[in-house]
C-alpha cells in the first residue's frame, strides 16, 4: 500500500470519530484500570463519571445541534445557573406547585434561546458576540435571583434528581434518554436533518427552499431549553440552586462536541457522539482526581484537549477538502 493510501486510510478512520472515540475511551480505561486496580474499575467510580457528566450531556445536545448548523452557544452555563435559580426561587419564596415551578424556569431558559436566535438570525449579530454577552447578563441575574444559594427546597423536588435506579442516579438515566431521543430526531427527520445541508453550505440551503433564520432560532432555542432542563436536573440532584453553578460549563461542552466528532465549520456531527466526548472528557477528570493531580492542572488539561482537537479538524479538513488552517479560522469566525 502507497503513503498516499496509508494516509487516506488513517484520515477516513479519524473521520469515523465515533469508532475512533470509543477505541480510545476503552484503552484509557483498560490503562487506568492496570494503574489503579482498587479504585478506577469499581461500579460506584463508573457510576459516579457518569453522574458528574450526565448535566454536560444534556447541554451537549443541543450545543451539538448548533455546531452542525454552523453555530455555538456560550451563554449555556449561565442558562444552566438561572433556571435553576429560577425553579428554586419561585418553590422557596412563593410555594408554587413544583411543575408549574419547573415551567416557569424551562419558559426563562427557552426565553433566553430564542433572543439569541433572534439578535443571531434577524438582526445579524455575530453568534460569538451574542452569546458571550448573553452569557454576562444571565450571569448577574443568576446570581442577584440565587445569592449564595437557595438551600431547603421541597423534598419531591428532590427526588427528581437523587432517585437510584437499579443504582444509577437519576440524572444519568434521564441522559441517556434524551440521547437516544434525539439520536433518532437528529438522524431520521427532516426537520432536524436541515441543519447538515445549513451548517454544510447555508446559501445553498437558503436557496433549496430552507428557511435558514427560522431555523436558526429553534437552534437556539431548543439548545437554551435543553440547558434549562439540565440546570432545573442539577438544582434538584445537589437539593440547592447556586448562582455560580455551570461556570466554565461552555468551554466543557464544546470541547467534548468537537471530540464527538463536530467541525467548527459545520454540517457534520452526531448525538452519540456527544455523548462520548463528554465520556472521555469525565473519564479524563476521574483519572486525574484519582492520580490527584491539581485542580489548576485539570483545568490547563481541558484547554489543551480543545486546541488538539480542533487542530485534528484542521488537519482532516486541510487533508479532505484543502481548505487551509487560515482559511479555517476565517470561515469559522465568520459562521460562528
Amino acid at each position: 500500500m502507497s503513503s498516499n493510501e496509508n494516509q487516506f486510510s488513517i484520515i477516513s478512520l479519524l473521520q469515523e470519530r465515533v469508532f475512533t472515540l470509543t477505541l480510545t475511551i476503552i484503552l484509557v480505561c483498560i490503562g487506568a484500570s492496570i494503574i489503579y486496580p482498587d479504585v478506577f474499575p469499581t461500579f460506584n467510580n463508573f457510576s459516579q463519571i457518569l453522574l458528574n457528566l450526565s448535566i454536560d450531556t444534556i447541554v451537549a445536545i443541543g450545543m451539538m445541534i448548533l455546531l452542525i448548523s454552523g453555530a455555538f452557544d456560550l451563554s449555556v452555563g449561565s442558562v444552566v445557573a438561572l433556571s435553576g435559580g429560577i425553579t428554586a426561587w419561585i418553590m422557596y419564596s412563593y410555594e408554587i406547585p413544583m411543575v408549574m415551578a419547573m415551567l416557569a424556569g424551562l419558559a426563562v431558559a427557552g426565553l433566553v434561546g430564542w433572543i439569541n436566535g433572534i439578535f443571531i438570525a434577524r438582526v445579524g449579530i455575530n453568534p460569538m458576540i451574542q452569546t458571550l454577552a448573553m452569557m454576562g447578563i444571565i450571569r448577574g441575574f443568576a446570581l442577584m435571583i440565587s445569592g449564595p444559594s437557595i438551600q431547603n427546597l421541597p423534598e419531591n423536588f428532590n427526588t427528581l434528581g437523587q432517585t437510584r435506579i437499579i443504582g444509577v442516579q437519576s440524572p444519568v438515566w434521564i441522559m441517556l434518554v434524551l440521547v437516544a431521543i434525539f439520536s433518532v430526531l437528529v438522524s431520521r427527520t427532516i426537520f432536524f436533518r436541515r441543519y447538515y445541508y445549513i451548517g454544510g453550505n447555508e446559501k445553498a440551503a437558503l436557496l433549496s427552499g430552507i428557511r435558514v433564520g427560522r431555523m436558526k432560532i429553534w437552534a437556539f432555542t431548543l439548545t437554551a431549553l435543553l440547558a434549562g432542563f439540565a440546570g432545573i436536573v442539577l438544582a434538584s440532584r445537589m437539593g440547592a440552586a447556586l448562582g455560580t453553578t455551570g461556570r466554565g460549563m461552555e468551554l466543557r461542552v464544546i470541547t467534548a462536541v468537537i471530540l464527538g466528532g463536530a467541525s467548527l465549520l459545520g454540517g457534520q456531527g452526531k448525538i452519540i457522539g456527544a455523548l462520548l466526548g463528554a465520556l472521555f472528557m469525565g473519564l479524563i477528570s476521574n483519572i486525574m482526581i484519582i492520580a490527584r493531580v491539581s485542580g489548576y492542572w485539570q483545568e490547563i488539561v481541558l484547554g489543551l484537549i480543545l486546541i488538539l482537537a480542533v487542530s485534528l479538524d484542521i488537519w482532516i479538513k486541510k487533508k479532505t477538502t484543502g481548505i487551509k488552517p487560515k482559511q479555517y479560522l476565517n470561515k469559522a469566525l465568520q459562521s460562528s
